[in-house]
């Protein structure tokens, strides 16, 4: 299991993801994604499904239409860890 992310840990991981907020609780991380259209979304989401099960660690996500909502969070370590980073990361490679 990986350690969950506190203070300056925490800051220092988000500043690598742009973009990505804390919930007000402090237990996930979350972006909005906005596409050209419904087919670019979908892609993405295709693309972020198929890299989620190779790495099993799967989001809670949204869409409608041209828009991708996205929270992450580790349930096993209780709140943000660094496989929530590296998600994070892989979706903002891929748009």
């Amino acid at each position: 299991m990986t350690d969950k992310l506190h203070g300056s840990a925490l800051e220092q991981a988000l500043a690598t993801v742009n973009d990505w907020q804390v919930s007000d609780d402090g237990l996930k991380i979350h972006k909005k994604f906005q596409f050209k259209d419904f087919n670019a979304a979908f892609g993405f989401m295709t693309r972020v499904a198929l890299h989620c099960d190779v790495v099993n660690h799967h989001p809670e996500w949204f869409n409608v239409y041209n828009r991708v909502e996205i929270t992450l969070t580790t349930h096993d370590a209780g709140g943000i860890t660094q496989r929530d980073i590296d998600m994070a990361s892989f979706m903002n490679n891929i748009t």
